[in-house]
């Protein structure tokens, strides 16, 4: 769908200032929507007071600002496979942080090998009739790995401040200030939107809703659970982007065959051995 908004609002694709002007856009408007939904459910206008800003600043500058700034300067200067691998780490070092670093949680073998299963799922999807070549430049995989990073820390952080402050506002608002703060940097970089039409229109409307729901809940679980056992579930994410795209397409064979099912595999074998219940002491952690 976002190749679809590229196109109906006639974005080239190597222009990196436009594309996070369109991501600008489509947080902001995000943000609107989940703070308007906020205010319905209370039945009230919500709005964030200063308790809620003070954590949302720093969970945008990750999240939105910080994530999606480096990924798409990133990816313009990487091929696909390498930024789809690259990518796939981002759930990997949320999980070693959370572990680690900030020692919300303990780094036990299911854990570890759960993310080692997943990793190798979405190394097989990201593989599937392409080559890898180990090049590394600052301005492209580097890029996309500070990316990675920057959504690993703010998976952290809104892990510790949901449960705080409400995951939903929390949401809305980091959504709201980081699209606008991306709308500037990408029209300070040049970027522009001036074919608007209302197809493209529909689309930013439909992808802001989206992210909207899929954000704010993800929100929600981290509020409630330990990294771990959501980041793990990123791990579906490229293998979902591959497949869709593949049917959208009309490519069944290339949805459906023998690499892509083994990454699914991998995949849900990992999210499974993370999240599965130890049914004695004898098992392993």
């Amino acid at each position: 769908m976002i190749k679809t908004g590229y196109r109906l609002l006639q974005v080239d694709t190597t222009n990196t200032a436009s594309q996070i002007v369109f991501a600008g856009i489509r947080f902001a408007l995000a943000g609107l929507f989940v703070l308007i939904f906020a205010s319905i459910q209370e039945k009230k206008v919500t709005l964030p007071d200063g308790k809620i800003l003070k954590y949302a600043v720093p969970v945008c500058l990750a999240q939105t600002v910080g994530q999606y700034f480096f990924f798409y300067i990133g990816v313009a200067h990487t091929s696909g496979v390498k930024g789809g691998i690259i990518t796939g780490l981002g759930n990997f070092i949320a999980i070693l942080m959370s572990c680690l670093i900030v020692r919300n949680e303990k780094l036990t073998g299911r854990k570890l090998t759960g993310c080692i299963l997943g990793f190798a799922g979405v190394v097989v999807i990201n593989l599937l009739g392409n080559s890898l070549d180990f090049g590394f430049t600052m301005m492209g995989e580097g890029f996309v790995l500070i990316s990675q990073l920057a959504y690993a820390t703010s998976t952290i952080l809104i892990n510790y401040y949901s449960k705080k402050v409400s995951p939903v506002i929390l949401s809305g608002t980091q959504f709201f200030i980081g699209g606008i703060v991306l709308f500037l940097i990408g029209n300070a970089m040049g970027g522009h939107l001036d074919h608007v039409t209302v197809g493209g229109i529909t689309v930013v409307l439909y992808l802001a809703l989206v992210s909207a729901v899929a954000y704010t809940l993800w929100s929600v679980l981290l509020a409630y659970n330990d990294v771990s056992k959501v980041a793990i579930f990123g791990f579906v994410n490229p293998l979902c982007s591959v497949i869709l795209s593949a049917l959208v397409l009309g490519e069944i064979k290339q949805a459906f065959n023998i690499g892509s099912l083994i990454a699914l595999a991998l995949v849900c074998v990992g999210i499974y051995i993370v999240n599965a219940k130890k049914n004695n002491k004898s098992n392993v952690e």
